[in-house]
């Protein structure tokens, strides 16, 4: 981040998307092995969203079906707390 820009955006293909359940661990291993401390979700299970939380990456939950350029435009980049 700088101000309010994002000088980096990454989109990261979900390997588990197909499957029907246990999706979530699989993608948060993911996360944590890329260093991402910043997840925009639609929609997240509570066994993900622990597990985010007790990676501290901070989650912002957006309306499903949001395009990413959209998602970015909309977030409040100055009142989030990243740690880089």
């Amino acid at each position: 981040m700088e101000g309010e820009e994002a000088k980096k955006v990454e989109v990261i293909q979900n390997p588990a998307a197909s499957y029907k359940h246990g999706a979530g661990p699989i993608i948060v291993k993911l996360l944590i092995d890329s260093s991402v401390n910043v997840v925009l979700v639609g929609e997240l299970g509570p066994g993900s969203s622990a597990l985010l939380e007790q990676h501290n990456m901070t989650m912002i939950r957006l309306e499903p079906g949001i395009s990413v350029s959209e998602a970015i435009k909309k977030v409040s980049w100055t009142t989030i707390n990243i740690k880089i």
